[in-house]
């Protein structure tokens, strides 16, 4: 079923859905079919689930927006305007075809399909419509990766979200506590605080901080140990929040964590400060990642320092090398540098940002320094 959780800008919707198409036509198609899930909620305020029953908005060039959805789904799109939108909704039911009534939409063969559609549903559409096929994922990111006010504003809001949870974490995170209990506390409180759901809880204690995406366990958080914790979830516009903190439980244990630490928290400063348009991505990354290599912990840096948000959590633009892409004002993306010793500790400081005109702004605002509990 589809979920609608925020409020619908119905002026806002119609012209991403005008800019889709246009962008559809610049790139050579004539076409984008579009499956549940996020680019549907940018289009028309409603995500979901794709299943083995076909749900699909077809936008032709030229051509009236169409969604096809099976007949027993369709309460839950009753609350989409479709009609202030220009969308046709046409429904089907077990026996009949959903990819015909797709293919009588268009105007032409060449279709972009949205990047997550099930390969069940891309294979019976191109089969149906025939011609070229290809990823409509170029094609929207170039609309999702430049946020407007309403979007800034939703992502502002799930950052002080967030920072009202870390705030909180000495309830939580104690000594002689598993990571589990921690974890579970922390997404209750998530949700306290104003999210819709706690998406993902990452509590990493000694060793396992040294493993960036370790989730939790039934490890027993120790005295002196360095905990890392990553957190986040959507807001009720849909919009996420993601931020990760370090703390230590007490002195530390080991004698190199305060001055590593510090070579991190400057990493990840500078890195911010260097934010602004015309500034490539890659560029953003090797700010941070000089400065980690100059000190001499390169190697334990060992992922990409950043990602977009938004409706997803990861998205474009990706803060990676390789990536030559010049921010733009309403790009907004983690910055999150790490240090990582196998088999001892680790760190990492994550921060939402959005690039503005004339620089940026951090939607996290928690102390960068190491947290003593």
């Amino acid at each position: 079923m589809a979920t609608i959780t925020g409020p619908i800008d119905v002026s806002a919707l119609r012209a991403r859905l005008d800019r889709a198409t246009a962008a559809a036509e610049q790139a050579g198609v004539d076409a984008l079919l579009i499956s549940p899930g996020s680019d549907l909620r940018y289009l028309i305020g409603a995500g979901g689930d794709s299943f083995e029953r076909l749900t699909c908005l077809a936008l032709p060039v030229g051509g009236t927006p169409r969604l096809v959805v099976p007949k027993l789904e369709q309460p839950g799109y009753a609350a989409i305007p479709t009609d202030e939108l220009g969308v046709e909704v046409v429904t089907w039911v077990d026996g009949e075809d959903p990819y015909a009534l797709v293919k009588a939409a268009l105007k032409g063969e060449r279709t972009a399909v949205a990047d997550m559609m099930p390969a069940l549903h891309t294979i019976k559409l191109g089969q149906a419509i025939g011609g070229a096929q290809s990823l409509a994922g170029p094609i929207i990111r170039e609309l999702r990766m430049r946020k407007d006010a309403a979007e800034i504003d939703a992502l502002r809001k799930a950052g002080q979200a967030i920072d009202r949870v870390h705030a909180r974490m000495g309830e939580f995170l104690r000594v002689g506590r598993t990571e589990r209990e921690v974890a579970k506390d922390i997404a209750d409180a998530i949700v306290e605080e104003g999210h819709t759901v706690a998406d993902f809880v990452i509590v990493g204690s000694g060793p396992n901080g040294a493993s960036p995406h370790h989730r939790d366990s039934e490890r027993v958080v120790q005295a002196g140990e360095v905990v890392v914790i990553d957190i986040g979830g959507p807001v009720a516009e849909g919009y996420n929040s993601d931020s990760t903190r370090t703390y230590v439980m007490g002195e530390p244990t080991h004698d190199d964590v305060r001055e590593t630490y510090a070579v991190l928290q400057a990493a990840q400063k500078a890195a911010v400060e260097a934010v602004k348009p015309g500034v490539t991505c890659e560029e953003i990354d090797a700010v941070a990642r000089k400065v980690i290599t100059d000190a001499g912990f390169g190697e334990y840096f060992v992922h990409r320092t950043g990602h977009g948000i938004g409706l997803d959590v990861h998205e474009e633009p990706y803060i990676v090398s390789g990536n030559p892409l010049p921010l733009e004002a309403g790009m907004a993306f983690s910055v999150e540098p790490g240090i990582y010793l196998p088999g001892r500790w680790g760190a990492r400081i994550e921060d939402i940002v959005v690039a503005t005109p004339d620089g940026v702004e951090s939607f996290n605002n928690r102390p960068h320094e190491l947290v003593v509990l």
